[in-house]
């Protein structure tokens, strides 16, 4: 299986170029040359029989297998990584690896560690962004808090935590707060509302929910990343659509409001471990988080 593989140290060059955006500054991360990091791309691309790269301008830019590999190798590394980390930890310490979507992690589970330590004082946590899909293994994790919709990969064993509950929100120091905060829902379809690409359907399911139609939404500035997203809405950009636990905090502090309330969306809150885990840590930190999500 290793003969398959293409060479390791090429790889390794291939990811810091891609995502860097340069050869410079890989060349940086790893400690070596320019020169050296366009030796290991033309090995790599000679093994491959394909372009990884094309040039424009005075940088790179990855052809679609280029980009194929990308995903590949970045979680690989990002794996090995994690594992490595956990081994040196050594088993003495004990945390349970808990991978979470990064704005999951920042906005709501970051803000309740303290109260975790107290009430499950026994469970050491090891945190672990995600950025990605998780993948039917969850390699490299002991569980994963994340919302999905059914089913679940048969891989999994999932506690339910609670249902997915959106809203649109925004801040008062929005220019138009005043003018929507008293009006009716379909007053939204006048407004260039903020979205996310990692939640394309949000917008649309949560206007069906309320007999609109979503043909007619004008999409406003778009964000990669959820977090992104809500970080835009407090600064008074425009309306967001968001998941009620992650701006509950907002809410109770009077940074953002919710004029139209929140509602049952398609997803669920999951705990999700292997179908053959059976740390039995983790169906008390499901119980705890479960907990967690039905407070006001």
């Amino acid at each position: 299986m290793v003969g398959n593989l293409p060479p390791l140290n090429a790889l390794r060059a291939f990811e810091a170029v891609a995502r860097l955006g340069n050869l410079g500054a890989a060349g940086r991360e790893l400690h070596v040359t320019h020169g050296a990091v366009s030796r290991q791309l033309r090995l790599l691309e000679d093994d491959l029989g394909v372009a990884l790269f094309v040039r424009e301008g005075r940088g790179l830019r990855l052809t679609d297998a280029g980009r194929q590999l990308q995903d590949a190798a970045q979680a690989a590394f990002v794996r090995l990584r994690d594992t490595a980390a956990a081994l040196r930890r050594g088993p003495q310490a004990s945390a349970l690896v808990l991978g979470c979507p990064a704005s999951v992690l920042a906005r709501w589970m970051i803000p309740r560690l303290d109260r975790l330590a107290r009430d499950l004082p026994d469970i050491t946590l090891h945190l672990s962004a995600q950025e990605r899909d998780f993948d039917a293994g969850l390699t490299g994790l002991d569980a994963a808090l994340l919302v999905a919709e059914p089913p679940a990969p048969r891989e999994w064993k999932v506690h339910v935590l609670g249902s997915e509950r959106i809203g649109p929100v925004l801040s008062p120091r929005y220019a138009g707060h005043a003018a929507l905060a008293q009006a009716p829902t379909s007053r939204l379809l006048e407004e260039a509302v903020l979205h996310t690409t990692s939640r394309p359907q949000a917008w649309p399911n949560w206007l069906r929910q309320h007999g609109l139609e979503p043909a007619r939404l004008q999409l406003g500035t778009g964000f990669e990343h959820l977090y992104y997203l809500l970080e835009a809405a407090i600064a008074g950009m425009g309306v967001a659509i968001a998941p009620e636990p992650l701006v509950a905090d907002d809410l109770a502090s009077g940074r953002l409001v919710a004029p139209w309330g929140f509602s049952d969306a398609t997803g669920q809150w999951w705990l999700a471990a292997a179908r053959g885990n059976a740390d039995p840590r983790i169906p008390r930190l499901a119980a705890w988080l479960q907990r967690e999500l039905a407070q006001p």
